[in-house]
């Protein structure tokens, strides 16, 4: 419950967090503190309006049957303004039933707040997300997609739960890259020249290219990385030009993808420059770097090669350059001693895994973090074709992330030309952009991000199913009845409607709508926006339910007006819900 008790009183109990603060405390005076720390997860249930597990959680440790355990529980949770019922099933499941006015005071509660009764921490923490981190001078791909996505996603709800969040965008724009991308430009005659981003990647492959098959060539882009960082001028003014030019394009792409990234946000390698030296000598100094074969290394604990010898993470080389690990420290530093962050989330797919693990350790071996800050990889699959490979062009190719995108709008646009011809042209043409955009982003979403997926556009942007177009259409069929109902828009809520929760579809609705909080919490602390995917699509199918057995418009009052509350609660936690993916919520399709 330390989440629940870090934050200020919010304007209305959340059922789902008032029952597990009931359930902890029912376990601890049965079985003591010990028991009664236990997580005590609650679910929705077919057999109660939510249920527990946690005496069979606790069945072992206590040496006691789950049943006796959670009879134990169930005696001292007697019915009373908030619980109906609490009671047992095999093989000792805790059941708990919510009374219908301490629900129906909940709904009312959420509706009237414009953040649906989730309260604002009393001291915000600080949470860095490090993500999307394309390399300048370079198009954007498909592969760059799930970084940006997710860790956009993750900062929208941090920063919603009331955390200070800072978006750190850690491109790529030093080292060998950028030394063999400018030695190609000066020796082409190009230097100077203005190019665009898919023009630089081409001057970039034939770069690589020469790299590779010329030893010449290759030592004097070492070299052209030596003048780089040492300041040559002549350098630094090719790559300022090269770094403008891809600014400004991926600047274009976040805006249409409506990722929250701007410009600030960029922290790149080169940012950290000045820093790496002083890394190590502060590791140095506290006996952490040591020198093997002639670079300087960190061994920390329980990394190990395939041959059983300590692992190193090569903070120096043996020339005197720096590597990523030194880069990442300094960054990992900065963000610690400087922002003050008490977590750090790394949006990075999952064979950095290893790499940043061995950072965190040295962080913490440094004194930079202690035990309560999280340090975090948020790890995620690859995005797959129909072949079960990793997605790529015709030609073999990765796929640019504005060619996705545009044929992803294009596709879409046919779908709404023949669902909704009478709309206006413009219209049909912002709709088309957002169920475009949503279908691709949804379907990365709503797959757990550690494993890989398949792209399937027929999948993606179907209007049934849990996809995006599914709760845009829900979401706009709700806007529908409430013009019809001559409220307005979601906005003229009737709040001072006693929501009645007579029928079973009406109550389903009112169980989903309230589990809305913690969702939102649950997905801040396991980092996986998937399981806030998987509740916008239980809610909506419950709103179909509700929508199916219960008429709105032709109900009698004051009926008509809980209904209407009802409605009008579901499209505010929809769009909410969307918003918090990086998703649109159109009021008309």
């Amino acid at each position: 419950m330390s989440a629940v008790e870090s934050r200020e009183k919010s304007p209305m109990v959340d059922p789902v967090n008032e029952l597990g603060y009931r359930l902890q405390s029912a376990l601890r005076a049965s079985f003591g503190d010990e028991a009664g720390s236990v997580v005590a997860d609650i679910h929705r249930s077919d057999y109660a309006d939510y249920q527990s597990d946690v005496a069979l959680g606790l069945a072992r440790r206590l040496r006691r049957a789950p049943r006796e355990i959670a009879a134990a529980v169930v005696e001292r949770l007697p019915p009373d303004a908030v619980l109906q019922a609490a009671t047992v099933s095999e093989p000792g499941f805790i059941n708990l039933t919510l009374r219908s006015e301490y629900l129906s005071s909940a709904l009312g509660h959420m509706l009237a707040d414009e953040r649906f009764g989730i309260g604002l921490p009393a001291h915000p923490d600080t949470a860095v997300v490090d993500y999307s981190s394309p390399n300048l001078a370079k198009e954007m791909h498909v592969g760059h997609l799930r970084s940006t996505i997710i860790g956009d996603s993750l900062a929208r709800v941090l920063a919603f739960l009331g955390y200070h969040v800072v978006r750190r965008n850690h491109v790529g724009d030093w080292g060998t890259p950028f030394g063999m991308l400018i030695e190609h430009l000066f020796d082409e005659r190009l230097a100077g020249r203005a190019a665009s981003v898919p023009e630089l990647s081409n001057f970039y492959r034939a770069a690589r290219v020469k790299f590779d098959s010329d030893p010449e060539f290759a030592e004097r882009a070492r070299r052209r990385v030596v003048l780089l960082q040492s300041g040559d001028e002549k350098t630094l003014a090719l790559w300022r030009q090269l770094i403008a030019v891809t600014i400004d394009y991926i600047d274009a792409l976040y805006r249409r993808l409506d990722v929250l990234l701007t410009p600030d946000d960029i922290a790149a390698e080169s940012h950290y420059n000045a820093d790496l030296a002083d890394v190590v000598n502060e590791l140095e100094s506290k006996g952490l770097a040591v020198i093997s074969d002639g670079a300087v290394c960190v061994f920390p604990p329980g990394f190990i090669r395939r041959d059983g010898a300590p692992l190193p993470l090569i903070v120096q080389k043996t020339d005197g350059g720096f590597g990523y690990a030194a880069t990442d420290l300094a960054a990992l530093r900065y963000r610690l001693r400087t922002l003050g962050a008490k977590q750090v989330l790394y949006v990075v797919g999952t064979p950095q895994h290893q790499h940043l693990s061995m950072v965190f350790a040295v962080s913490r071996m440094a004194g930079w973090a202690d035990d309560k800050v999280r340090l975090e990889h948020v790890g995620f699959g690859s995005v797959l074709g129909p072949d079960k490979k990793m997605l790529k062009s015709r030609s073999g190719e990765s796929i640019g992330l504005v060619e996705l995108l545009d044929e992803g709008v294009e596709r879409a646009r046919r779908l709404v030309d023949e669902k909704s011809p009478d709309l206006d042209e413009r219209v049909r043409a912002a709709i088309a952009q957002a169920v475009g955009i949503g279908a691709i982003k949804y379907a990365d979403l709503v797959n757990d991000r550690i494993k890989d997926y398949v792209f399937d556009w027929n999948r993606m942007l179907a209007f049934d199913g849990n996809t995006a177009p599914y709760l845009m259409y829900a979401h706009a069929r709700i806007c529908s009845i409430l013009s019809k109902a001559g409220a307005g828009g979601q906005d003229d809520a009737p709040v001072h409607s006693v929501i009645g929760l007579d029928a079973p579809t009406e109550r389903a609705l009112a169980l989903e709508l309230a589990q809305f909080p913690r969702v939102v919490q649950r997905t801040a602390e396991t980092l996986k926006p998937h399981r806030l995917c998987q509740y916008l699509f239980e809610l909506a199918t419950a709103f179909t339910a509700f929508y199916q057995a219960c008429p709105v418009l032709r109900a009698e009052e004051p009926v008509r007006s809980s209904r209407l509350a009802l409605c009008m609660l579901t499209a505010r936690v929809l769009a909410k819900g969307l918003d918090l993916l990086g998703i649109a919520a159109p009021e008309t399709m």
